[in-house]
């Protein structure tokens, strides 16, 4: 549930893109769509390769279901530069 509800933060912050597009939660995600989270402190991109059949999902699992394009913390020079 935790994680239903961090997803859920971030899209009201307008910091997650899907396809490109900024994104409510209620967005269904497909397999092929590629997926954008930018934080003030993280960037991560991914491609959703597998939609899982439960809502019960081991971290390993988890792992299976996306695969990873980007994933960088951002250097506070990087947010200084926003200023």
């Amino acid at each position: 549930m935790k994680r239903r509800s961090q997803a859920k933060e971030l899209c009201d912050l307008k910091v997650v893109r899907v396809n490109g597009q900024i994104v409510k939660a209620s967005k269904e995600v497909k397999p092929g769509d590629t997926v954008e989270i930018d934080t003030v402190s993280r960037y991560v991109k991914f491609t959703v390769l597998e939609i899982p059949s439960g809502k019960n999902v081991s971290k390993k699992k988890a792992r299976e279901l996306i695969e990873i394009i980007e994933d960088r913390k951002k250097d506070i020079r990087d947010i200084i530069d926003l200023i």
